[in-house]
């Protein structure tokens, strides 16, 4: 298992290794002993799985505020994902600066997403399956989210591949999500020892 750390200070990939032969692959996706190795100790509760249609469906930007702020492990199972994590901690040197992932079944490369961080993803292929585990179960009254298209942040959604003509397939509540200086953060940057 390969952790490598980005220039999101507490974002990381994850790539574990497969071990194949003509019946197939093997892989461990998760490994508490080699993540606390790695300083990484997660108390995951909740496992979540996800399935998109279209090609261009788009998941985001999301969080959920202390006291039920989650982490998230995040990893495609079937076609192919740009994952993003925004750093929304008040305070930080990266405070609305984005990362984008390209997450695939075939590539097993996961993204690690702690607290603090808005999450979201599109669709880079029809029938996706996204699974990811957190460190604490859904609350709806800590729910929150900013506008994907936010033109402070500037996701590069198109990283990978050009959205639909029409644009993303979105929910209601992500369609008509507020604008990132219009959400007072509630998470606070501590800078790590």
């Amino acid at each position: 298992m390969t952790i490598e750390s980005t220039f999101l200070e507490g974002v990381f990939t994850i790539s574990p290794k497969r071990f194949g032969d003509d019946r197939g692959w093997f892989t461990e996706s998760w490994n508490a002993d080699r993540m606390k190795e790695a300083g990484l100790d997660l108390p995951f509760v909740q496992d979540n799985h996800s399935f998109s249609a279209r090609k261009g469906t788009l998941r985001g930007l999301h969080y959920q505020s202390p006291p039920r702020a989650q982490d998230k492990l995040v990893r495609c199972t079937r076609g192919a994902i740009l994952d993003v994590a925004v750093d929304f901690r008040a305070g930080s040197p990266t405070f609305g600066k984005w990362l984008g992932v390209e997450l695939t079944a075939a590539n097993g490369t996961q993204l690690l997403v702690p607290k603090g961080f808005l999450h979201g993803f599109v669709t880079l292929t029809e029938d996706v399956e996204v699974q990811y585990k957190c460190t604490d179960v859904y609350a709806p009254d800590c729910d929150g989210n900013v506008r994907w298209d936010d033109p402070t942040i500037g996701i590069d959604w198109a990283m990978c591949g050009p959205l639909p003509d029409e644009g993303p397939q979105l929910s209601a509540k992500d369609a008509i999500a507020p604008l990132f200086a219009d959400v007072a953060s509630p998470f606070r940057y501590e800078a790590a020892e």
